[in-house]
């Protein structure tokens, strides 16, 4: 950084060596302590029999959370330009996001979303603040039609989200549709003018550093229950295979992941988008492991109040959908001959079976998500023409 202010102009898309800097890798970290709140509440919704207002206000509140992070990624891996203006703006939305985590609990236990709202405000705010700012240096005019539409339709949907305020709860499932929908279509709508500088490499590896984050979070909320669950209950022997299953489910979920070079697949906007909007789901579904590994913990030394297969089925059903959602989105193209494609969703449905397994579905699980492993790095090393490593 030489001087506090520069231009804010659009990066090259052939930047060699582009790479996640320390605010980004900062940012990430806060956007976790949103991840970790709300996944700590979709437990004890579960845990006490609210399974259904549980995974709505979930998934509610995770799509607030993913989307803000998502916005801030492609902006920055366009526009960033370390400025002193950028950092700050960018600290105000952290600061959102951690107002937006304070709000969590009130969201799942009482069905207020204000000072959810208020978080996502502010990091909304923060945004359309740095889209105007880019549409002030743009020196094309298409370009500087796009920040603008950026700006105008951040701001407008903000004005939708209002009605997860006011509406009566039973029409705010349908709220959080319609405004969902609407922000998913303000980068197809701005980008039509023009096609914002998104660095393909660069959007690839933020992508991978949350997803490994929030896989990391998983594993520290499993590690925390199976403490517990020793500690309290003296429950070894029926935390045992929780904890085992639980960690190749993770330790695979890393591999699948990462295997393939996503970038390759990032060549236009329209399937850059497809890739980007997927992410929910597997964002989802990863932060969704853990806390079925803290439920099935639960129900096995007796706290939760759920029967086995639901606790079973709340590990089993988020894995599943990573493993499918990862060889829909970019994993079934690098796989070469039929045996490589049905690795994937074999286990997927594999895995779902595994739910009737009793108190071994997770360990069951896990195994299976190992085996599905070995077997496609074995099919690789078979097959020279396959690009990436296995599975």
């Amino acid at each position: 950084m030489t001087r506090p202010l520069l231009p804010l102009t659009a990066r090259s898309r052939g930047e060699a060596h582009r790479a996640a800097t320390p605010l980004e890798l900062f940012f990430d970290l806060c956007f976790v302590v949103a991840v970790a709140q709300a996944g700590a509440e979709l437990v004890h919704a579960i845990a006490e029999g609210h399974a259904g207002s549980g995974i709505a206000n979930y998934a509610m509140v995770f799509f607030a959370i993913w989307w803000a992070w998502m916005n801030f990624s492609w902006f920055a891996s366009a526009y960033d330009n370390d400025d002193v203006l950028y950092r700050v703006v960018t600290l105000v939305q952290i600061a959102g996001v951690l107002i937006l985590a304070a709000g969590v609990s009130r969201a799942f236990e009482e069905h207020d979303f204000l000072v959810v709202y208020l978080g996502y405000l502010v990091m909304r705010l923060a945004l359309a603040f740095q889209w105007t700012r880019a549409a002030r240096h743009a020196t094309d005019p298409g370009e500087r039609t796009m920040c603008h539409r950026y700006a105008a339709g951040v701001l407008l949907c903000q004005v939708g989200w209002l009605g997860l305020l006011l509406a009566p709860e039973p029409a705010r499932p349908w709220v959080f549709l319609v405004m969902a929908l609407a922000e998913l279509a303000v980068p197809l709508y701005a980008e039509r003018a023009s096609t914002s500088a998104w660095h393909a490499h660069h959007i690839a590896e933020r992508y991978g550093l949350f997803t490994i984050i929030v896989l990391g979070e998983t594993v520290a909320a499993a590690t925390v229950a199976v403490k517990s669950g020793i500690v309290e209950n003296d429950a070894l022997d029926e935390l045992l295979p929780i904890a085992a299953g639980g960690l190749l489910l993770v330790f695979a979920a890393w591999w699948v992941y990462f295997v393939v070079p996503a970038h390759d697949r990032l060549t236009s906007s329209r399937q850059a988008f497809l890739w980007g909007y997927g992410h929910y789901l597997i964002l989802m579904s990863a932060a969704a492991i853990g806390a079925g590994l803290e439920i099935a913990i639960e129900q096995a030394v007796g706290e939760a109040h759920v029967s086995t297969l639901s606790a079973s089925a709340a590990v089993t059903i988020p894995s599943a959908l990573f493993l499918l959602l990862v060889w829909l989105l970019h994993a079934r193209y690098f796989k070469v001959g039929t045996a490589q494609q049905l690795v994937l969703p074999v286990a997927a449905l594999a895995i779902l079976m595994c739910s009737f397994a009793g108190r071994w579905a997770v360990l069951a699980a896990g195994l299976v998500a190992a085996a599905a492993v070995a077997t496609g790095v074995a099919l690789t090393a078979r097959n020279p023409a396959t690009r990436g490593a296995g599975a």
